[in-house]
């Protein structure tokens, strides 16, 4: 049984809803500029594939934009970058090398040192913040870039070890997050935390490393479609022309060693034109041979067309055929060409695109854990508690990290240098969240969040089904309460009798008339002080919200 079938064959059996029915793949359309409505509906697709999760506020906000300044406004992020992760865990009595000098509240991001407990411990903290700055997030694109980038130049944080090497390597990601693809291919190659991760610091003209020079091509660069002809000549080549990097863990900066470099003349093959990158032996050898080794690789025709279809599978879908290929992808690469390989006119054509809005494209997507996790308390208004008592939200964002670790999406912790697997291992790609572990784990996760809520220093996130509903059209009518919570949490809709049902079984009690809701939600909100009648209309929009996130529908985007 593959993963989608085992989606549909997991709804609750008590479930009045019918079976999903998955779109069938892929999209239609070309990249012609969308010409269709501009709906709520259309409004909510575009954030929830752009954005983590549609919330009410943002979908009231860019309803009073047109499509193209919605589309604009997300691709030109206008707030500075987040503040750096702080100092939230006590100074470890244990340490070799105690930060004693990073005081509560400040910042150790750039605050060297090599202990490995203190590491571990800002480590936990980068991965904390990490999630705040993705609930928190401004009504742009960067958060779903930044993780895209994540995920396509994947490091792992218990490999690197060196906080702030990972810091700053997601620094560096964050800010070339809408920019240039190989200003950012340069700056990842020399940056520590990849030089670390991939043996860089270690690749010497005495001992050539091959690790990084291979997953540049295979992994960050061209890929391995058809027509990525590279060879292992071009490996051992490419090992050679990046010798001679180092780290300084003092500075949390990398320099370059002449002595260490490999100053022959480097061959490859006939993929790369039979290029020679000429040998250099001065201070400036490292960054000279770097540069000609970039510019070798992005005159070829497979950079482009591997980053769209990377492009392509994060925003749109996974099925890449013959007619996508052709009718996107080449396309895109061709935009991304004649751009000087920018990433944001790309996007600008894709996001624009009658491709992109197509019926089918639209819940075709599983959520990642960091998606079902980050919507879900986006979408929903979890309250945190103002960024002065950082200690208490750092403490209630680990809850959602090791969350989301444990439905097999360790922020920081990619598996391995490929990313996660549902971005490229065929056929299945989304399919992978869904198993017999992460199943459950995702509607444990779910329940516990709108029955008990998680609490840390006293106090509690929770999902308040009453708090939402409130900021919904006209919750004292059942039909639209019902109808505009799906709207915004829902991609595939459910039959009017099966929300009927849900109506009379859940929020009217087993009655069949409206106005048992319709008074009690009266009688909550005139008079909350009736506690029997609160807590009928409370238990109730729980046990709505909890049906609902159980159900198969709530796992797609």
């Amino acid at each position: 049984m593959d993963r989608r079938s085992f989606l549909l064959s997991n709804i609750p059996s008590s479930s009045k809803v019918p079976a999903l029915v998955v779109p069938a793949p892929p999209p239609n359309g070309r990249l012609g500029a969308y010409a269709g409505t501009w709906t709520e509906n259309e409004v909510i697709h575009l954030l929830k594939r752009t954005l983590f999760g549609a919330t009410k506020a943002d979908i009231d906000y860019f309803k009073t934009r047109t499509f193209q300044q919605s589309v604009d406004e997300i691709l030109n992020p206008t707030a500075p970058l987040p503040d750096p992760p702080v100092k939230e865990y006590a100074t470890p009595v244990n340490a070799t090398t105690p930060d004693t000098n990073i005081s509560q509240g400040s910042s150790w991001a750039l605050d060297p040192n090599t202990d490995g407990t203190v590491n571990s411990l800002r480590i936990a903290s980068f991965k904390k913040w990490w999630m705040g700055v993705m609930i928190n997030q401004e009504r742009s694109i960067r958060e779903k870039m930044t993780l895209f980038w994540h995920n396509h130049f994947s490091t792992e944080t218990n490999v690197i070890s060196n906080a702030q090497f990972v810091f700053k390597h997601h620094l560096l990601l964050r800010t070339y997050a809408l920019g240039n693809f190989k200003a950012l291919v340069r700056a990842v190659t020399i940056d520590p935390g990849m030089l670390v991760y991939l043996n860089g610091e270690r690749n010497t003209k005495n001992a050539p490393d091959e690790n990084y020079g291979r997953e540049l091509q295979e992994l960050f660069c061209c890929g391995k479609g058809p027509d990525s002809l590279y060879t292992e000549a071009d490996v051992k080549a490419a090992a050679q022309v990046l010798t001679g990097w180092t780290n300084n863990a003092d500075t949390i900066s990398s320099s370059f060693d002449i002595k260490r470099h490999d100053t022959t003349n480097k061959q490859f093959s006939a993929f790369y034109n039979n290029t020679v990158i000429q040998g250099k032996n001065s201070a400036t050898a490292g960054d000279e041979e770097l540069d000609a080794f970039l510019d070798m690789i992005f005159s070829t025709q497979e950079v482009a067309k591997y980053v769209c279809r990377r492009l392509y599978r994060w925003f749109v879908y996974y099925d890449i055929d013959s007619t996508v290929e052709a009718n996107i992808i080449s396309p895109l690469a061709d935009i991304m060409r004649n751009n000087n390989y920018e990433i944001q006119p790309v996007l600008n054509v894709l996001l624009k695109s009658e491709h992109f809005f197509d019926v089918l494209a639209r819940g075709c997507q599983i959520k990642s854990p960091v998606d079902l996790t980050v919507n879900m308390c986006r979408e929903f208004n979890v309250v945190f508690q103002p960024a002065g008592d950082y200690a208490s939200n750092y403490g209630l964002y680990n809850y959602l990290v090791n969350s989301v670790a444990n439905m097999q999406q360790d922020i920081g912790d990619p598996p391995d240098v490929s990313g996660w697997k549902a971005y490229y291992q065929a056929p299945q790609f989304y399919e992978m969240w869904i198993n017999s572990d992460t199943l459950p784990k995702r509607n444990q996760f779910t329940d516990t969040m709108i029955q008990s809520g998680y609490t840390f220093n006293g106090k509690r996130m929770i999902v308040d089904g009453a708090a939402f509903a409130k900021t919904l059209s006209n919750p004292g009518d059942p039909n639209q309460l019902i109808d505009d919570i799906l709207k915004i949490i829902f991609r595939i809709d459910i039959s009017e009798t099966s929300k009927t049902q849900v109506k009379t079984d859940i929020l009217l009690g087993g009655q069949t008339t409206d106005y048992y809701w319709t008074d009690a939600w009266n009688t909550y909100i005139s008079t909350p002080s009736n506690l029997s009648n609160t807590t009928i209309v409370t238990n109730r929009l729980r046990d709505l919200l909890k049906y609902f996130m159980d159900l198969a529908e709530y796992q797609l985007a």
